[in-house]
């Protein structure tokens, strides 16, 4: 196993048990997502703006997989690393990283995630080469996508 490949194994452990947006509020909008073959389990939410219109943070809770725990963990660092850096994401550029992130996953390893755009969450790029895998780690990132698509109607 490659240097690289041991550091993106460690991100994706620390992350899973570590997690970083679990919790999630009374009364929040959410989406519940699940992957039957595993049985992994997301519940998120998209915490808004006073204006509601960039994302302040990811919250989540689930249980299952490694992968989907991880995932879900650094998708709630992303967002909570945009709000840092003073661009907390419009609906517009998250639907966008979520578009990207499905692509590199689908891509059975041809795409690899841009470290630049994905930062840790670039560790997810070995998923993309376990068909069966591909699933756990887009759960949070489905939750997100229903968010967006029911914030929208």
């Amino acid at each position: 196993m490659s240097g690289l490949e041991q550091l993106y194994q460690q991100i994706i452990i620390d992350h899973s048990k570590h997690p970083h947006g679990v919790g999630l509020a009374e009364g929040e909008i959410t989406s519940h997502q699940r992957n039957p073959v595993c049985g992994a389990e997301i519940t998120l939410a998209l915490r808004w703006d006073p204006a509601g219109e960039r994302v302040e943070s990811v919250a989540w809770e689930g249980s299952g997989c490694s992968i989907s725990q991880a995932s879900a963990s650094l998708l709630a660092t992303l967002a909570e690393e945009s709000v840092e850096e003073g661009s907390p994401w419009t609906p517009e550029e998250l639907t966008a990283l979520i578009e990207e992130f499905r692509e590199a996953l689908r891509s059975r390893g041809a795409i690899p995630l841009d470290e630049e755009r994905f930062g840790d969450a670039a560790a997810l790029s070995g998923v993309s080469k376990f068909v069966a895998r591909v699933k756990c780690a887009m759960l949070a990132w489905v939750a997100a996508e229903d968010l967006l698509q029911r914030r929208a109607s």
